[in-house]
């Protein structure tokens, strides 16, 4: 029998029996001296593992790892996602119809207020203008023949009052009959009637002058319906009429955009809608990555029905037209300023009820469960409002204690 295959057996059975009896102890050996961290994980899970943590007495300490944190004011800025629209963008269309006369202008370009856009052949309508002008000059000329109908009138009044007088003045004396002073009245009656029909003649020649009127302010503004202009500068978006094109009332002409200002338009959700207000400044980074600032002009009071979002406008300058309509845009309008803590989000935990908050150290190295709000995730942690101005934090440890448990804090401070 050979000694050494022997002694070797011997050995590699110690060995085996020395893993599995010894196990933690040969694990610690091989792992090193425990850091302070892990001292304090391990103190949390030793406390678990002999006790569940809810019946944990609360005079029993824990070591834990915590944050001394001040709160800052931080900018509580909205994000909004949305889009570019043009300040102003119409369809200009035909008020009459007509053959298109004039060149037509090519989309790109740009035209500013009063340009002609495109030109209709006027046909007969010259000739209407004269026709109402040729009226209107026939009502002028009725006012002087009625005028002088009504000084014929008066005249005739005139005379028939003194004929009235001295026939009554003869009827008194017994010389004329007292047919003859009622044949005077009789004509004294008629002449005021032609007085009151001659009145009547000249109001009839002054409607006859406004309805003339009327015809030729139609016929011009017929005429002027043939020049179609640009309603405000801004750039073309369709080619105008093609030459020779039949234009109906209605019929587009051409399409203009007005992109200066622009308009930055997004939909705020209704939990943030109280934090936007007119006139609030704003900045924007476009998708081609161009950097904007403007202000807020408009905030919708009715929520879309759908997405329960309220529309939101920023208006800002553009000389340069280099944005344009209908680019992703993100959105960011500013708003009062806000104190809130920077805390590693690792250390937010729920309560019994699942709230959401944060396990502090309060007086007597006691811990506290705090309720918190979440205002905004960043990479360095996440920022938390609700707690007190000077509070500190448990970040290592806070899932193995309870409100009222001692605990032995380490502080760190947060990098960044």
């Amino acid at each position: 029998m050979k000694i050494i295959p022997f002694i070797t057996a011997i050995l590699v059975a110690g060995i085996l029996g020395l893993l599995i009896l010894e196990r933690d102890r040969v694990i610690a050996f091989a792992q090193g001296p425990a850091t302070e961290t892990t001292e304090v994980v391990e103190t949390a899970q030793e406390a678990t593992e002999e006790e569940p943590v809810a019946d944990a007495p609360r005079d029993q300490i824990v070591r834990v790892v915590a944050l001394a944190s001040e709160a800052q004011n931080i900018d509580s800025a909205v994000i909004l996602r949305g889009r570019t629209e043009a300040a102003r963008q119409v369809n200009v269309a035909a008020e009459t119809s007509g053959l298109v006369v004039s060149e037509p202008l090519n989309k790109g370009g740009y035209v500013n207020i009063g340009d002609v856009l495109c030109e209709l052949d006027p046909g007969t309508r010259s000739a209407s203008l004269a026709e109402a002008e040729a009226r209107l000059a026939e009502a002028r000329g009725r006012v002087p023949e009625a005028q002088a109908s009504i000084a014929e009138a008066e005249a005739r009044v005139r005379e028939a009052n003194l004929n009235v007088e001295n026939a009554r003045r003869l009827n008194e004396r017994g010389v004329s009959s007292e047919t003859q002073l009622i044949s005077a009245e009789a004509a004294a009656e008629a002449a005021t009637a032609g007085l009151q029909r001659a009145q009547s003649g000249i109001a009839s020649a002054q409607a006859g002058i406004e309805a003339a009127q009327a015809g030729v302010a139609s016929a011009q503004a017929e005429i002027d319906r043939l020049t179609i202009v640009a309603p405000f500068s801004g750039l073309l978006e369709t080619d105008t009429a093609e030459l020779g094109t039949l234009m109906q009332p209605g019929a587009a002409c051409a399409t203009i955009v007005q992109l200066d200002p622009i308009k930055l338009v997004g939909f705020v959700p209704e939990i943030d809608v109280t934090k936007v207000t007119v006139g609030a400044r704003a900045g924007a980074k476009i998708a081609t990555g161009a950097d904007v600032a403007g202000e807020v002009t408009f905030l919708s009071r009715s929520a879309d029905e759908t997405t329960r979002t309220f529309r939101v406008e920023v208006e800002v300058p553009n000389t340069d037209n280099a944005i344009s309509a209908g680019q992703t845009v993100e959105i960011v309008v500013a708003s009062d300023g806000r104190q809130a803590h920077l805390v590693p989000q690792s250390s937010l935990t729920l309560n019994d009820d699942g709230a959401l908050g944060v396990r502090t150290i309060a007086e007597d190295n006691k811990a506290l469960f705090m309720p918190v709000t979440l205002l905004r995730d960043t990479a360095e942690g996440v920022w938390v409002t609700d707690l007190p101005d000077t509070v500190n934090i448990i970040t290592v440890g806070q899932e193995f204690v309870i409100d009222g448990v001692t605990v032995d804090p380490t502080f760190a401070e947060v990098e960044g």
